[in-house]
């Protein structure tokens, strides 16, 4: 897998996982009755929102919801705030992340799920935490951003991935499948599988996992190399 994976790092190597731009006022009427608008903060404004549809427009980075990581600590409203991660994840295209993230806020479950899918991923119990995730309007996607997200860890540890449909697509178009490696049907199972051989095929490619994961995200199953 890693003789497949090169010839794309290699071409692609010197790109950087850009902000994703998002429009507070979407999701203002979903998190207002939960109390969570502050969360609209996170990031920058949009340069280019100075006009049109874009105006009032913001951009969250992966490293903004690193800064928040180390400011939720171990409250339950600061956990709960890095639920943005749903705000990063949705950008202006997912048109179902507002209610969905809305689901999961009023979810009488969240405070529990929260605090003990967090203490599962600080232990390297990456299937633990995924098992333990359930809350309304959370489905693999959206769960594995929370891992990725909560996930304080060293960063010589193997830290928790993002896995949705693109990076899967991506995957399997290269010959990859997560059931097959796993040897399992079970979501848990083949994330682990999944996060494993990221990180594994990562060190010598030369780059992060994060990275590699956010490639085959872009990519979304195109694969060819010119």
């Amino acid at each position: 897998m890693v003789e497949r994976l090169r010839p794309l790092v290699d071409l692609h190597r010197e790109r950087r996982p850009p902000a994703v731009r998002f429009r507070p006022e979407t999701w203002r009427p979903w998190l207002e009755p939960r109390q969570a608008t502050h969360v609209l903060n996170l990031g920058i404004e949009d340069p280019s929102g100075l006009h049109g549809d874009r105006i009032g427009d913001r951009m969250i980075s992966r490293e903004d919801l690193a800064a928040l990581r180390k400011l939720a600590g171990d409250s339950p409203e600061g956990l709960r705030d890095l639920l943005a991660a749903m705000i990063w994840g949705s950008g202006t295209t997912n048109g179902r992340g507002p209610r969905y993230t809305a689901a999961a806020l009023s979810d009488p479950r969240l405070p529990h799920v929260l605090e003990t899918t967090r203490r599962s991923v600080r232990t390297g119990d990456l299937s633990g935490a995924y098992r333990q995730f359930k809350l309304a309007g959370v489905r693999r996607s959206f769960l594995t951003k929370w891992l990725a997200a909560v996930d304080d860890r060293e960063v010589t540890c193997d830290r928790s991935l993002i896995l949705d449909d693109r990076v899967l697509q991506s995957l399997n178009a290269l010959g990859w499948y997560s059931g097959e490696a796993a040897g399992s049907n079970c979501w848990a199972t083949r994330y682990v599988a999944y996060a494993d051989a990221m990180h594994r095929w990562a060190d010598p490619l030369v780059v992060t996992a994060a990275w590699l994961e956010w490639l085959l995200f872009d990519l979304n199953g195109g694969v060819d190399v010119p």
